[in-house]
């Protein structure tokens, strides 16, 4: 479930939450029907072997409406939506803050977005800073200079992350970018909308740098639109980029010289502040060499036009209104089919989120997040990593040794939740209530410098990679760290009213698709310190890899919209999450009824059914088709139907619960469904 750089029931003697175990003696009840499930959201017309989803989820499909300023509706965004209006209580609430504070800064990045008529007022000249700097190169040293700089676009990106030899020291990477389109499919396919969205894109480029007073745009455009096309053609696909054997390459800055001998590497890792590192690691070593051939074939001209469009464009949200409307016709109308732009608060929410992401989140962490909840949360964990625990112990395909070693990573697992122990300071970030691109520019500077500040030391493993105000969750190989944010531990993922079945469905598995990380097809390969380094006997691997390649195929086999599948191998670390967290929830499920026996049938439902369904409600959403579009083709996630039901299938435990028959839909034989743990 998580975007993060990777890439959310005690053994024996069951140790129950608290706030479950109080429920049962002075029941309140859940804020989802009586006990936990919406049941008016089920269709209960359809089989739930047929169609589970819409079994739990058909009658709310029915009747949901997207809103028109959104992508997507459903469980994830009715709680990112309420996570949003308690950040807009937060801001609201602030006051005349001290000046310096964290909360100060808060209030002047929050007014100087809401403060349009300066915005118009001083149009165009906020560029001049920042687009000077490009027209002012004059050979390739002066375009590698800009590369560096944060706030500009590149085509190859260089950062810092942790070794992933010694995950305790932090290295620097360089991957792949430059792209305006989501990724290269958008360029190179023929079929379907490509074409059109294409054509829209080069309309796009010719405006923005119309509105920035760039002479001949359509020109410029398809110069610029030309350059992308060629890096795109040198992009690795994003099933390839995820593949840790393929994408961990370990160069010297002379070595990587030789790969891609246009870059004056030196010069730039140099200027990005990072002096000269002993090694690199290299994400796609192909598209360094083919895009460095660029330098020499493109005019430099064409290179300094290609960084004022994708500063314009980075950077169109703190322009006047012009530039914002056409940045969100383009991205938002043609791309994902939404309807109309946001309210302006709204999208300042995200603006406050995104440059002060631990300022606001410490304020939203005392006002909305109680330490009880925290307790109960570490509580959930230790019983789902018991379960994984048993698991390990008990499966048939993997001996002793790898055995021995999963269960030395399990037991090295770090949660992370609620929010960080030590909180980011802002204290020299720079903030003017009326200067709001600037606010946002010297905020990428800030960040970058902090990751300067990080680079010469440790690895510091309290740090987060997601703000407490984030209905999401994570897991970080390199810290073997599973990580849940405040805001995702509200219902309908965890609610300590609620029927023990469901929060074991639900957050239980969320849970357990997050420790289910550190074992699927790439997290695997990272052992328990978190190195990068193969712990796994061949014949383990080989009995591993039949069972990843036979699911691949059943998600292969989806097709969410006419002409494009779900990709099984770029969602295949995601799918074996979902799957792996399932099992692993309803085994902790299991083991509480050992403990305090079989729960009572409620609503002519089963506990098991009641698991199920919490399960269901979790993944309750609709996209529109633009959007789902994306997904299909940049992102490791499937869409929300088929986290239902092409995990369901695979679980024996189901079939019992909902006396799924040879004959329905989702039914596989017994030996054609893949169990990992």
């Amino acid at each position: 479930m998580t975007k993060s750089f990777r890439a959310a029931l005690l053994i024996g003697a069951l140790t129950l939450p608290a706030a479950l175990s109080a429920q049962s003696a002075a029941p309140t009840k859940p804020q989802l029907g009586t006990w936990g499930v919406d049941l008016t959201g089920r269709d209960i017309a359809e089989k739930p072997g047929d169609d589970f989803w819409d079994y739990a989820n058909g009658a709310w499909a029915k009747t949901a409406v997207i809103p028109a300023d959104q992508t997507v509706t459903g469980s994830f965004q009715d709680l990112a939506l309420l996570s949003e209006r308690q950040v807009r209580d937060i801001v609201g609430g602030l006051g005349a803050p001290a000046a310096g504070t964290k909360e100060a800064k808060i209030a002047d990045l929050w007014a100087s977005w809401m403060d349009t008529a300066t915005i118009e007022q001083r149009g165009t000249a906020v560029l001049k800073p920042y687009l000077d700097p490009v027209a002012a190169v004059k050979d390739r040293a002066g375009l590698i200079a800009l590369f560096a700089t944060p706030s500009y676009t590149a085509p190859a990106g260089v950062g810092v992350a942790a070794d992933p030899d010694d995950p305790t020291r932090y290295t620097v990477g360089v991957a792949q970018g430059g792209l305006g389109l989501p990724n290269r499919d958008y360029y190179l396919r023929a079929d379907g909308k490509f074409p059109a969205f294409r054509a829209a894109y080069r309309t796009y480029v010719s405006t923005m740098l119309g509105l920035a007073g760039f002479s001949t745009p359509d020109a410029r455009a398809d110069r610029v639109i030309a350059l992308e096309t060629q890096i795109a053609n040198a992009h690795w696909t994003p099933e390839r980029s995820r593949d840790v054997t393929q994408s961990v390459n370990r160069l010297t800055i002379p070595e990587l010289q030789a790969l891609a001998p246009q870059y004056d590497w030196a010069r730039y890792i140099a200027a990005r502040g990072l002096g000269t590192p002993a090694r690199i690691v290299v994400r796609q070593p192909s598209e360094l060499t083919d895009t460095s051939k660029l330098l020499d074939s493109v005019p430099l001209s064409t290179w300094k036009d290609y960084l004022a469009f994708h500063f314009i464009r980075t950077h169109a949200t703190q322009l006047p209104k012009a530039f914002d409307d056409a940045n969100f016709n383009f991205y938002s109308v043609t791309l994902r089919d939404v309807k109309e732009q946001r309210e302006r608060w709204k999208r300042g929410v995200a603006v406050v989120n995104a440059q002060l992401p631990e300022a606001v989140g410490e304020v939203y962490v005392a006002k909305y997040f109680p330490p009880a909840s925290k307790a109960q949360m570490d509580e959930l964990i230790s019983n789902i990593r018991a379960s994984l625990k048993d698991r390990i112990a008990q499966n048939n395909w993997m001996d002793p040794a790898t055995r021995a070693q999963a269960d030395a990573k399990l037991a090295a697992f770090t949660p992370q939740i609620g929010y960080p122990d030590k909180w980011i300071d802002y204290s020299t970030y720079v903030v003017k209530r009326d200067d709001l691109l600037g606010n946002t520019v010297r905020g990428e500077r800030f960040t970058w410098n902090l990751q300067l500040q990080r680079f010469p030391k440790p690895v510091d493993k309290s740090l987060w990679f997601m703000s407490p105000q984030t209905v999401n969750a994570y897991y970080n190989p390199p810290n073997n760290s599973i990580t849940f944010p405040a805001a995702i531990l509200q219902p309908p993922f965890f609610d300590p009213n609620a029927d023990p079945a469901v929060n074991y469905g639900a957050i239980g598995a969320v849970i357990g698709h997050e420790i289910g990380h550190g074992f699927d097809d790439q997290g695997r390969r990272f052992n328990g310190l978190g190195q990068l380094k193969d712990w796994w006997s061949e014949d383990a691997a080989a009995k591993y890899g039949q069972r990843t390649t036979m699911l691949g195929a059943q998600y292969d086999a989806i097709e969410p919209i006419p002409g494009i599948h779900i990709n099984g191998k770029l969602t295949m670390g995601e799918n074996i999450g979902d799957l792996s967290g399932v099992e692993t929830a309803y085994g902790a499920w299991r083991k509480y009824v050992a403990a305090h026996g079989e729960p009572p049938v409620i609503d002519g439902l089963t506990g098991d059914q009641r698991f199920f369904l919490g399960y269901a409600q979790v993944w309750r959403g609709m996209r529109r088709e633009g959007a789902v579009r994306e997904q299909l083709l940049t992102d490791p996630h499937s869409p929300e139907k088929a986290r239902v039901n092409a995990v369901v299938r695979n679980i024996d435990a189901w079939y019992k619960a909902f006396s799924v028959k040879p004959g329905e839909a989702l039914y596989l034989a017994p030996e054609q469904r893949v169990h990992i743990w």
